[in-house]
């Protein structure tokens, strides 16, 4: 099954010095994981189906469990049902469940040459954020409208435990570059949670300064279908069971001097908190209460 791993990915990146060194780590990565006993049993199948999607699917599954390997793990009570990772914290059962959302609607921004002058398209990108998040959630929830029971109510997680969502952002990457923070200049995922638009200024044009600045509140975001999607996931009650998003841009790249950066962002309401720096990654937000319905939200020291 392992050489069935490597042709597929050795098709998918044709040699020359980069893409050998590139997909040699595609292929360590992933046989690891497959080892560790951790892997879907699916993994294989599509990894190798030649959908883009189950691909990119898989890999991140592989990406996420190569930085947590040496945490504590749990067998689930149903080992491949549920989501993807349990892990320990002392008392605490930690879930995390992966998924990597696909470039729709983002136009040539994925393809484009980086060095061709072109504009962000930020709030397309932040669409899949919150669709993904918004996926992620009904697994665990269920969704009322088609009365379809999730991982909390059929017991495969339980209410004690905590939940992380583990969004990678690869597929949305602008040629080599992460695309991982908005236009706010805070990842999509911090946009998403906490309503935060792009930066703004106040000008006294009478004395041609600026008098304030700050960040708009965007509260929903427009979708293709005129639509207005929340974007203030963390702030709603009713997803006080999802502990974090873990918001990652994690390609495997690395290994030929790209950048794969990540963010932790806590949930203020979560009725089972992820512990602070419990996950890696390049940055961490933590909100706190500051007045009536207001939070401050900090950047904490990363791992």
């Amino acid at each position: 099954m392992l050489k069935l791993i490597i042709e597929h990915i050795k098709d998918r990146f044709p040699e020359d010095r980069f893409r050998r060194t590139y997909s040699d780590e595609l292929i360590r990565i992933c046989a690891t994981f497959i080892k560790s006993d951790f892997a879907d049993p699916k993994f294989i199948n599509e990894l190798t189906s030649g959908s883009d999607q189950k691909f990119w699917s898989r890999v991140s599954e592989a990406l996420i469990f190569e930085r947590i390997q040496r945490k504590e793990f749990e067998t689930p009570l149903k080992p491949g049902i549920g989501p993807d990772f349990l892990l320990r914290h002392e008392n605490l059962r930690i879930w995390v469940e992966v998924i990597c959302p696909q470039p729709i609607r983002l136009g040539n921004w994925c393809s484009i040459q980086p060095n061709i002058p072109s504009s962000a398209p930020h709030d397309e990108i932040l669409l899949r954020w919150t669709s993904a998040i918004k996926e992620k959630k009904e697994k665990l929830l269920g969704t009322g409208n088609k009365n379809t029971a999730g991982w909390l109510k059929t017991g495969i997680v339980s209410e004690s435990d905590a939940y992380v969502i583990a969004i990678n952002g690869c597929q949305m990457r602008h040629g080599p570059y992460p695309a991982l923070h908005g236009i706010s200049q805070f990842p999509y995922a911090v946009e998403a949670a906490f309503c935060i638009g792009p930066r703004q200024l106040k000008i006294d044009k009478d004395k041609c300064k600026c008098i304030e600045s700050g960040y708009q509140e965007r509260l929903t975001i427009i979708n293709h279908n005129g639509t207005s999607v929340p974007s203030c996931f963390f702030l709603d009650p009713c997803n006080e069971m999802i502990s974090a998003i873990w918001a990652v841009d994690f390609n495997a790249s690395k290994i030929i001097g790209n950048q794969e950066p990540s963010a932790l962002i806590h949930n203020p309401n979560a009725t089972n908190p992820l512990p602070s720096r419990f996950l890696p990654s390049d940055e961490e937000y933590v909100a706190t209460p500051c007045g009536d319905g207001e939070y401050l939200l900090r950047r904490v020291d990363s791992n």
